[in-house]
């Protein structure tokens, strides 16, 4: 069995910025520091969520580096490196495995939409230039390819890709991957609203962006699951049901961001071409933070 990297509840944290659109190093800190205090098991930087689609070169290697000198081996800290240019995939992965990063979180090329026979090589050829492992991330929503399960025992092959973090809803597909790749690869949800139903077939966690918000209870619903309390552990997921909807209102991260700001951190605004959260969906995140008391510390 290959070395998992964090088992339970990783967040995908954002990037915050600070009135001149920079990123806001200080405000990073502290969120990360509440983070690990709340019981989460792994940081996720410069993900999705983190906004790494407008991040330029230097701006993602430096929010890598300080996320990984900043949480100083409390908990793992595995860099976002991918791209539609296997090129730059494999800079940015050198990079993070230069700055002590545990692991490395690659999307499947968007835009260009490769073949499954591509995403094999694609993979393969960032795999052979690092030596830390790999959470290779199928998101088809947003990038048009969908990681099919024979795909996924292909790649499970090489010893660096380690892990799967499946975005496509399909637990029928989910089923299939882990008949074909058993132990040789680690799956973790990449929706907050799948968490026990791929645990229940053998996932081992969840990349979550319900954990900015609600970092102890997303810890606690995978701790619950662990536990053999799966019982609990389902009622926490349904009970959070509504703000996992409403963080996903608008495209993320700009509900997540919405909430941050309700909760009293500095995060910024979005960057273009995203743009704020509109006035009735703000009202949306604000309802549902409050039904589970969240908006205390604000009032």
């Amino acid at each position: 069995m290959k070395r998992t990297i964090f088992t339970g509840a990783g967040v995908a944290i954002v990037t915050p910025f600070d009135e001149n659109n920079k990123i806001d190093f200080a405000e990073l800190g502290r969120i990360i520091d509440n983070q690990i205090a709340e019981g989460t098991d792994a940081i996720i930087i410069t993900g999705t969520t983190g906004e790494s689609a407008t991040l330029d070169d230097d701006e993602h290697k430096a929010a890598i580096k300080f996320a990984v000198e900043h949480t100083n081996g409390r908990i793992p800290v595995v860099a976002g490196t991918g791209s539609n240019d296997t090129s730059y995939a494999i800079q940015l992965s050198q990079y993070a495995e230069s700055v002590g990063a545990d692991g490395l979180l690659l999307v499947t090329p968007y835009y260009n939409k490769c073949t499954q026979n591509g995403l094999v090589a694609h993979y393969t050829k960032i795999a052979d230039s690092v030596n830390i492992p790999m959470i290779v991330y199928n998101v088809p929503s947003r990038t048009g390819v969908n990681i099919k399960p024979e795909t996924y025992a292909k790649l499970a092959q090489h010893k660096n890709i380690v892990a799967a973090k499946e975005a496509n809803g399909d637990l029928s597909a989910i089923l299939r991957t882990r008949r074909l790749c058993g132990d040789d690869l680690t799956i973790y949800s990449g929706n907050d609203d799948q968490i026990i139903p791929i645990l229940s077939v053998g996932g081992r966690g969840v990349i979550s962006v319900l954990s900015n918000v609600a970092p102890k209870d997303t810890h606690l619903i995978c701790q619950l699951y662990f536990e053999g309390k799966v019982e609990a552990a389902a009622k926490l997921q349904i009970d959070y049901s509504d703000l996992v909807d409403a963080l996903f209102c608008e495209v993320n991260p700009i509900p997540v961001k919405a909430a941050m700001k309700l909760l009293g951190w500095n995060v910024g605004a979005v960057r273009m071409p995203l743009s704020e959260i509109e006035p009735k969906n703000l009202e949306v995140v604000r309802e549902a933070l409050a039904n589970h008391n969240l908006l205390e510390a604000e009032k």
